[in-house]
């Protein structure tokens, strides 16, 4: 994880040196350590982050047709709409992240103004959002370890749903958006 953060960070540092506010995606398999990396940035820089799980789609969004769409099962329109426009543009950002224990959208959620934003998640570097990032990271996993910590993490019941739903959607979207390509770095 070490060397994760550190690659991470001289990019980081080398693009503030040419502007004052960037935009981080970190985008990758599942288990494979983005919101770890995420949570290591933040709590050794003070980067705020932006998880793509609180895009999760509504109940009434879920239709065949859009979950059959590369990266169509979250919803990337409203996270341009509350957060990346308004990170790109230098305004406040206040968004509703989405409950999946309510499967309802939550009160607001205003994000820290920050010189660098970190949003990270599955889908980040969907085609309609990667040109407003400054830097994109792509991390990968070999399929055994990824399925050894999803299940270390959601147990075998749920390791197995994501085997057979959330995994092949994923691969679908990484294949037809060629994420790890739009990615400065790829670890």
């Amino acid at each position: 994880m070490e060397r994760r953060i550190e690659a991470v960070q001289a990019a980081i540092a080398g693009l503030l040196a040419e502007r004052k506010r960037i935009i981080v995606a970190i985008d990758g398999r599942c288990g494979s350590g983005k919101t770890t990396l995420a949570a290591a940035l933040s709590e050794r820089y003070g980067y705020p982050v932006v998880h793509m799980d609180d895009f999760f789609l509504r109940p009434v969004q879920r239709t065949a047709e859009r979950l059959a769409t590369p990266g169509g099962n979250v919803d990337h329109e409203r996270f341009l709409e509350e957060v990346l426009l308004p990170l790109h543009n230098g305004d406040a950002v206040d968004y509703r992240p989405f409950s999946c224990r309510t499967m309802t959208l939550s009160d607001s959620r205003p994000l820290p103004v920050s010189a660098v934003t970190v949003v990270e998640g599955s889908y980040a570097c969907h085609t309609t959002l990667r040109d407003f990032y400054d830097l994109r990271v792509f991390l990968d996993i070999d399929p055994a370890t990824q399925m050894e910590r999803i299940i270390r993490r959601n147990g075998p019941e749920k390791a197995e749903e994501f085997r057979t739903r959330w995994i092949p959607l994923e691969e679908m979207y990484f294949s037809a958006m060629d994420v790890a390509s739009c990615c400065q770095l790829k670890l």
